[in-house]
């Protein structure tokens, strides 16, 4: 039985902390109901993308690789790191979109360890350097450096979501944007 009053949206991602992040910030923010897909997407940046400026036109090229397809919203969230005095700090970037708008919101930052840094350094990425330094396996898929630094207190899904529901105010405030 198909609901017309469901309103579905595609996350531009397959991982599974991605997909409930926007799950759980869009449930907090509408009262509509939702159906949430995650669709693979090309970034076309580095796997791990190493600045502000890179890390957001991933997000973006992200958003327009699925936007061809049928949803009421889409949203992208890609990861990157920047250094700030000679140490990477992480973050991400989420793009929204309803094909009438795009908005865009950044993560918090926050300083990664001189191990991990120097990993990445080194090429690699960031949830392998964490898969290395912590001697876990599938970080990124899991609660990812923020979690694991945090000891939990905020995990990948919560840290995305904030931003998610950032995102998304020009489209709960229609008559302000």
């Amino acid at each position: 039985m198909i609901n017309s009053n469901m309103k579905k949206v595609l996350i531009a991602s397959r991982n599974p902390v991605k997909i409930n992040a926007t799950k759980k910030a869009f449930e907090e923010v509408f009262t509509d109901r939702f159906e949430f897909e995650g669709v693979s997407a090309d970034s076309l940046v580095s796997d791990q993308p190493m600045s502000n400026d890179e890390t957001l036109k991933g997000a973006t090229n992200r958003l327009q690789n699925i936007q061809h397809l049928e949803a009421d919203y889409f949203v992208s969230i890609e990861g990157g790191v920047d250094l700030l005095d000679n140490n990477y700090e992480a973050f991400a970037w989420i793009v929204i979109s309803d094909k009438n708008k795009i908005s865009k919101a950044k993560t918090a930052t926050f300083p990664l360890p001189i191990k991990i840094s120097n990993l990445i350094k080194e090429g690699y990425e960031l949830g392998d350097a964490d898969d290395i330094v912590f001697k876990r396996s599938n970080s990124k898929q899991k609660n990812g450096a923020v979690g694991i630094l945090t000891d939990n207190l905020i995990n990948r899904t919560d840290y995305y979501s904030h931003a998610i529901i950032l995102a998304l105010i020009p489209f709960t405030n229609t008559k302000l944007y």
